[in-house]
């Protein structure tokens, strides 16, 4: 352990000497290297984290460089993955942090490789993966903390196993149309707000100072000066699928995930998720404010040139103008 480097750290006695050996001998899995994921990273490994797993299935883009702060000009022209990106920044940050970088997209099957992790860093921008990591992470008794942010708003919530209610006890099941940064946009400091509220809870976590987490589900919207904490406990559901003693993981099954398709002789590819329910396309409009799109009784266009999106009210999407599926999966995520 570099005592020099982390000096001020080993002084702040809530972690000290034992606490900094502890975050040398961890290994996080940090899913997702956009806004938050490329924050949270620096900051691991500038705290001294020992392993760091990275994953991201997306490329560096000029319009992340406004908030993800991890990313260089040349990162954007060059069009490098994220995982590729973060992995040369951070190891020029610090050489003696194990980096592992994935370009995935995580799934139940890319998961199970990391049963053995400490934390699992929720840096994702969809609910689809984060139901996944939920039902992963209870499985395997491993803490996940998730974060979410857009416009001037953020959330973070720090999940324990056989402790706190999971994610599906607090939603239920996916939901579908909420906002998103390509829909409402997103300033940089929602981002750090919620990075702040992550890493603090990540470093009581590897110091074993589990009297100190937060306890409590936190957002705020700096824009209009609001704050709120809630405790959730009473919500943890004694028939949850995901964390009671009849779990069954539903998230983890294959007839749960999102399903894609590429339509036979045309530039298409259908995406649909069985777990979509009570929702409208009116619903699903009020979304969209601002967005190129257009809309009648049966489904909603909307024109992401060179492609086109067309929802459905039983909740099927299609992508003209592709038969990729990942480049399918990122204009999805982008609305849902």
């Amino acid at each position: 352990m570099d005592s020099v480097r982390y000096s001020r750290q080993i002084l702040f006695e809530p972690i000290g000497t034992t606490g900094q050996q502890a975050l040398q001998d961890a290994h996080i899995l940090v899913i997702g290297l956009g806004a938050l994921g490329s924050q949270i990273t620096e900051q691991c490994v500038r705290a001294g984290v020992g392993h760091l797993s990275i994953v991201d299935r997306d490329y560096v883009d000029y319009s992340n460089l406004q908030r993800q702060t991890l990313y260089h000009e040349q990162d954007a022209e060059q069009g490098l993955p994220k995982a590729v990106a973060a992995h040369q920044h951070l190891r020029a940050i610090n050489q003696s942090v194990q980096i592992d970088a994935y370009i995935e997209d995580v799934s139940p099957t890319f998961l199970t490789q990391f049963k053995q992790v400490d934390v699992i860093i929720d840096a994702t921008d969809n609910f689809d993966i984060r139901f996944i990591v939920n039902d992963f992470a209870y499985q395997q008794q491993i803490p996940w903390i998730y974060g979410a942010c857009v416009g001037s708003y953020g959330l973070s919530y720090t999940f324990l196993p056989n402790e706190t209610p999971c994610l599906h006890c607090l939603m239920q099941k996916i939901p579908l149309g909420s906002a998103t940064c390509d829909t409402a946009g997103i300033i940089a400091p929602a981002v750090s707000q919620v990075v702040v509220w992550q890493m603090t809870e990540l470093l009581k976590i590897l110091a074993k100072q589990y009297d100190a987490l937060r306890g409590t589900l936190i957002s705020t919207d700096l824009w209009k000066n609001e704050i709120a904490e809630v405790r959730v406990q009473s919500l943890k559901d004694p028939a949850c699928p995901c964390c009671s003693s009849h779990a069954t993981h539903p998230y983890l099954q294959a007839d749960n995930q999102l399903k894609t398709a590429i339509l036979c002789g045309r530039d298409t590819v259908q995406l649909r998720m069985n777990q979509r329910e009570n929702w409208s396309l009116a619903q699903f409009a009020e979304t969209l404010q601002g967005q190129n799109y257009t809309q009648n009784n049966y489904l909603i266009r909307i024109e992401a040139k060179p492609y086109t999106l067309v929802v459905f009210q039983d909740g099927r999407v299609f992508v003209h103008g592709t038969k990729d599926v990942l480049t399918a999966k990122k204009l999805y995520y982008k609305y849902f």
